[in-house]
């Protein structure tokens, strides 16, 4: 396993990335809207990790509710994974609690699944089932 990414939730992905890529000098490696998760993303990489900023779609989102609880920050730790499937049935087995029955698409059409804070100390943890190269 290694950090995929740390998603961290804002009010505009504009005014986040004039810290980000204009101050910091990170680059902007994809913007993309996933309406099955009620989000705008940018990715920006990091090492071999990245930051994504997550801008909700409306108030009524996850990251939405979110922000109205919490404000801006640290939205969850994204772990990358060789079988989600494998990974999430030993973690089952161990107690954790798996927020949706079975991993779905995310950004990038990446199988993710989502950890309930509850299991992690407080911490949403997403995992992301690692990209398979073409022509494998």
């Amino acid at each position: 396993m290694i950090i995929d990414h740390l998603g961290i939730a804002v009010r505009s992905l504009e005014t986040s990335l004039k810290f980000y890529r204009d101050t910091l000098g990170l680059k902007v490696e994809g913007l993309e809207e996933v309406p099955a998760e009620g989000v705008r993303i940018a990715f920006l990489p990091v090492g071999q990790s990245r930051v994504e900023l997550l801008e909700p779609l409306g108030p009524d989102t996850a990251v939405g509710r979110f922000l109205d609880r919490r404000g801006e920050g640290i939205h969850h730790l994204c772990l990358r994974v060789a079988d989600i499937d494998a990974t999430l049935a030993a973690m089952r087995g161990k107690g954790a609690e798996i927020i949706e029955p079975a991993p779905r698409i995310g950004a990038g059409g990446r199988r993710i699944a989502f950890i309930h804070p509850r299991s992690t100390g407080g911490v949403l943890l997403e995992l992301v089932e690692a990209e398979v190269p073409p022509g494998a």
